[in-house]
Protein backbone atom coordinates (compact mmCIF):
# COMPACT_ATOMS: atom_id res chain seq x y z
CA UNK A 1 0.00 0.00 0.00
CA UNK A 2 1.13 3.45 -1.32
CA UNK A 3 1.14 6.86 0.39
CA UNK A 4 -1.07 8.20 -2.94
CA UNK A 5 -3.54 5.43 -1.83
CA UNK A 6 -4.58 6.07 1.80
CA UNK A 7 -3.29 9.54 1.49
CA UNK A 8 -5.83 12.90 2.12
CA UNK A 9 -6.02 14.83 -1.56
CA UNK A 10 -7.89 17.56 -0.13
CA UNK A 11 -5.53 19.71 1.76
CA UNK A 12 -6.41 23.18 3.56
CA UNK A 13 -2.78 25.06 3.36
CA UNK A 14 -2.14 28.59 4.76
CA UNK A 15 0.72 31.14 3.61
CA UNK A 16 4.01 32.68 5.86
CA UNK A 17 2.47 35.29 6.01
CA UNK A 18 -0.87 34.51 7.37
CA UNK A 19 -1.55 36.11 10.86
CA UNK A 20 -1.83 33.49 13.65
CA UNK A 21 -5.53 34.90 14.46
CA UNK A 22 -6.24 33.68 11.23
CA UNK A 23 -4.68 30.55 11.31
CA UNK A 24 -5.92 29.79 14.66
CA UNK A 25 -9.51 30.24 13.41
CA UNK A 26 -8.80 28.51 9.60
CA UNK A 27 -7.78 25.17 11.65
CA UNK A 28 -10.97 25.75 14.11
CA UNK A 29 -13.30 26.45 10.81
CA UNK A 30 -11.71 23.47 9.00
CA UNK A 31 -11.22 21.06 11.81
CA UNK A 32 -8.00 19.76 11.29
CA UNK A 33 -4.81 19.75 13.74
CA UNK A 34 -2.11 21.37 11.58
CA UNK A 35 -1.96 23.86 8.05
CA UNK A 36 0.54 22.47 5.57
CA UNK A 37 2.36 26.34 4.60
CA UNK A 38 3.14 26.61 1.12
CA UNK A 39 5.00 29.64 -0.53
CA UNK A 40 3.18 31.74 -3.58
CA UNK A 41 4.38 29.20 -6.18
CA UNK A 42 2.57 26.61 -3.89
CA UNK A 43 6.29 25.09 -2.75
CA UNK A 44 5.50 23.67 0.69
CA UNK A 45 7.75 25.50 2.52
CA UNK A 46 6.83 24.31 6.55
CA UNK A 47 3.84 23.12 8.67
CA UNK A 48 1.88 24.40 11.38
CA UNK A 49 -0.02 22.55 14.00
CA UNK A 50 -1.90 22.79 16.97
CA UNK A 51 1.36 22.34 19.38
CA UNK A 52 2.82 25.13 17.84
CA UNK A 53 0.12 27.48 19.68
CA UNK A 54 0.56 25.90 22.82
CA UNK A 55 3.56 28.42 23.80
CA UNK A 56 2.22 31.98 23.33
CA UNK A 57 1.97 35.46 25.09
CA UNK A 58 -1.44 36.53 24.30
CA UNK A 59 -2.73 33.40 26.92
CA UNK A 60 0.13 33.85 28.76
CA UNK A 61 1.99 30.05 28.00
CA UNK A 62 5.59 31.28 27.64
CA UNK A 63 8.56 29.57 28.51
CA UNK A 64 9.34 30.29 32.03
CA UNK A 65 12.92 28.77 31.64
CA UNK A 66 14.98 28.91 35.11
CA UNK A 67 17.96 30.78 35.20
CA UNK A 68 20.86 28.51 34.47
CA UNK A 69 18.55 27.60 31.74
CA UNK A 70 19.19 30.32 30.08
CA UNK A 71 22.95 29.91 30.23
CA UNK A 72 22.79 26.69 28.68
CA UNK A 73 20.48 27.55 25.60
CA UNK A 74 22.26 30.69 25.17
CA UNK A 75 21.09 33.87 23.16
CA UNK A 76 20.12 32.53 20.00
CA UNK A 77 17.46 29.78 21.55
CA UNK A 78 16.11 32.28 23.90
CA UNK A 79 15.44 34.59 20.80
CA UNK A 80 14.12 31.59 18.88
CA UNK A 81 11.71 31.28 21.92
CA UNK A 82 10.77 34.67 22.22
CA UNK A 83 9.85 34.67 18.34
CA UNK A 84 8.01 31.73 18.48
CA UNK A 85 6.21 32.67 21.72
CA UNK A 86 5.33 36.67 20.57
CA UNK A 87 5.45 36.66 16.89
CA UNK A 88 2.51 37.53 14.93
CA UNK A 89 2.87 35.52 11.27
CA UNK A 90 2.78 31.86 10.55
CA UNK A 91 6.64 31.52 9.74
CA UNK A 92 7.24 32.77 12.80
CA UNK A 93 6.31 29.66 14.80
CA UNK A 94 5.38 27.33 12.16
CA UNK A 95 8.18 24.08 11.53
CA UNK A 96 10.75 24.68 8.56
CA UNK A 97 11.66 21.78 6.32
CA UNK A 98 9.32 19.33 7.62
CA UNK A 99 9.62 15.50 6.79
CA UNK A 100 8.06 14.99 3.54
CA UNK A 101 7.21 11.45 1.56
CA UNK A 102 6.60 10.82 -2.58
CA UNK A 103 3.11 9.27 -3.62
CA UNK A 104 4.55 5.84 -4.05
CA UNK A 105 6.36 6.04 -0.39
CA UNK A 106 5.18 2.64 0.52
CA UNK A 107 3.08 1.86 4.00
CA UNK A 108 6.42 0.77 6.11
CA UNK A 109 8.10 3.39 5.17
CA UNK A 110 5.56 5.89 6.16
CA UNK A 111 4.91 4.37 9.83
CA UNK A 112 8.29 4.29 10.61
CA UNK A 113 9.17 8.47 9.43
CA UNK A 114 6.07 8.44 11.95
CA UNK A 115 7.57 6.91 14.91
CA UNK A 116 11.26 8.04 14.01
CA UNK A 117 10.64 11.86 14.23
CA UNK A 118 7.65 11.33 16.27
CA UNK A 119 5.09 13.27 14.23
CA UNK A 120 1.53 12.73 13.49
CA UNK A 121 1.30 13.35 9.73
CA UNK A 122 3.57 13.56 6.57
CA UNK A 123 3.03 15.69 4.33
CA UNK A 124 2.84 14.22 0.47
CA UNK A 125 4.52 16.24 -2.23
CA UNK A 126 5.31 16.22 -5.79
CA UNK A 127 8.31 17.96 -6.99
CA UNK A 128 7.90 20.02 -4.07
CA UNK A 129 4.15 20.63 -3.85
CA UNK A 130 2.10 19.01 -1.71
CA UNK A 131 -0.74 16.78 -3.00
CA UNK A 132 -1.74 15.20 -0.10
CA UNK A 133 -1.21 14.24 3.57
CA UNK A 134 -1.07 11.22 5.48
CA UNK A 135 -2.07 11.26 9.17
CA UNK A 136 -2.22 8.94 11.91
CA UNK A 137 -5.71 8.21 10.87
CA UNK A 138 -5.19 7.57 7.42
CA UNK A 139 -2.61 4.86 8.68
CA UNK A 140 -5.41 3.52 11.17
CA UNK A 141 -8.14 3.57 8.44
CA UNK A 142 -5.99 1.69 6.25
CA UNK A 143 -5.33 -1.28 9.29
CA UNK A 144 -8.76 -1.33 9.64
CA UNK A 145 -9.80 -1.98 5.53
CA UNK A 146 -6.80 -4.40 5.11
CA UNK A 147 -8.19 -6.47 8.30
CA UNK A 148 -11.53 -6.89 6.53
CA UNK A 149 -9.93 -8.02 3.13
CA UNK A 150 -7.65 -10.46 4.79
CA UNK A 151 -8.65 -13.78 5.36
CA UNK A 152 -8.65 -15.69 8.64
CA UNK A 153 -5.92 -18.45 8.97
CA UNK A 154 -7.52 -21.99 7.72
CA UNK A 155 -6.74 -25.16 9.82
CA UNK A 156 -3.54 -25.98 6.90
CA UNK A 157 -2.44 -22.47 7.75
CA UNK A 158 -2.15 -23.15 10.69
CA UNK A 159 -0.63 -26.36 10.25
CA UNK A 160 2.12 -24.59 7.32
CA UNK A 161 2.66 -21.99 10.36
CA UNK A 162 3.53 -24.38 13.29
CA UNK A 163 5.96 -26.39 10.27
CA UNK A 164 8.17 -23.43 9.53
CA UNK A 165 8.63 -22.37 13.17
CA UNK A 166 9.67 -25.72 13.93
CA UNK A 167 11.91 -26.32 10.92
CA UNK A 168 13.44 -22.57 11.87
CA UNK A 169 13.52 -22.75 15.19
CA UNK A 170 15.80 -25.84 15.12
CA UNK A 171 18.34 -24.15 13.53
CA UNK A 172 21.64 -22.24 15.13
CA UNK A 173 21.20 -19.72 11.99
CA UNK A 174 17.36 -18.66 13.46
CA UNK A 175 16.12 -15.12 13.54
CA UNK A 176 15.71 -13.64 16.39
CA UNK A 177 11.81 -13.15 17.41
CA UNK A 178 10.71 -14.94 14.27
CA UNK A 179 7.15 -13.93 13.55
CA UNK A 180 5.53 -16.28 10.56
CA UNK A 181 1.60 -15.75 9.32
CA UNK A 182 0.25 -17.82 7.06
CA UNK A 183 -3.15 -16.49 4.94
CA UNK A 184 -3.91 -19.06 2.41
CA UNK A 185 -0.49 -20.39 1.63
CA UNK A 186 1.25 -17.71 1.45
CA UNK A 187 3.84 -16.77 4.22
CA UNK A 188 5.42 -13.43 5.76
CA UNK A 189 8.31 -13.91 7.61
CA UNK A 190 9.07 -11.35 10.55
CA UNK A 191 12.28 -10.76 12.51
CA UNK A 192 15.68 -10.31 13.17
CA UNK A 193 18.47 -11.81 11.01
CA UNK A 194 22.05 -11.57 11.84
CA UNK A 195 23.62 -11.75 8.18
CA UNK A 196 21.74 -12.67 4.76
CA UNK A 197 22.37 -16.35 4.64
CA UNK A 198 20.63 -16.35 7.58
CA UNK A 199 17.39 -14.82 5.75
CA UNK A 200 18.17 -16.49 2.27
CA UNK A 201 17.90 -19.96 4.83
CA UNK A 202 14.88 -18.58 6.30
CA UNK A 203 13.19 -17.87 3.11
CA UNK A 204 14.26 -21.75 2.05
CA UNK A 205 12.80 -23.35 4.58
CA UNK A 206 9.67 -21.45 4.48
CA UNK A 207 9.59 -22.63 1.16
CA UNK A 208 10.10 -26.30 1.14
CA UNK A 209 7.16 -26.58 3.55
CA UNK A 210 4.55 -28.46 2.31
CA UNK A 211 1.18 -26.50 1.51
CA UNK A 212 3.56 -23.16 1.07
CA UNK A 213 2.64 -21.18 -1.83
CA UNK A 214 4.32 -17.73 -1.69
CA UNK A 215 6.68 -16.83 0.48
CA UNK A 216 7.59 -12.80 1.90
CA UNK A 217 10.73 -11.78 3.32
CA UNK A 218 9.77 -9.00 6.17
CA UNK A 219 12.90 -9.51 7.94
CA UNK A 220 15.03 -7.04 9.30
CA UNK A 221 19.09 -7.38 9.03
CA UNK A 222 21.05 -6.43 12.47
CA UNK A 223 23.09 -3.75 10.37
CA UNK A 224 19.54 -1.81 9.38
CA UNK A 225 18.69 -1.88 12.53
CA UNK A 226 21.16 -0.01 14.03
CA UNK A 227 21.91 2.38 11.71
CA UNK A 228 17.65 2.76 12.03
CA UNK A 229 18.49 3.67 16.03
CA UNK A 230 21.20 6.05 15.75
CA UNK A 231 19.48 7.99 13.06
CA UNK A 232 17.07 8.15 15.50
Amino acid sequence: MLAHQIMTKEVITTGPTMSILDAANLMLRSQVSCLPVVDECGVLVGIVSQSDFLRRSEIGTQRRRPFWLQILIGPPGLAADFVHEHGRRVQDVMTRDPVTVLEDTNLEDLVRLMERHNIHRLPVVHDKAIVGIVTRSNVLQAVASMARDVPRPTVEDDQIRDRIIDSISAMSWKPDRLQVTVRNGIVHLHGLVFDESSRRASVVAAENTAGVKEVHDLMYSVDATWNDSHRM
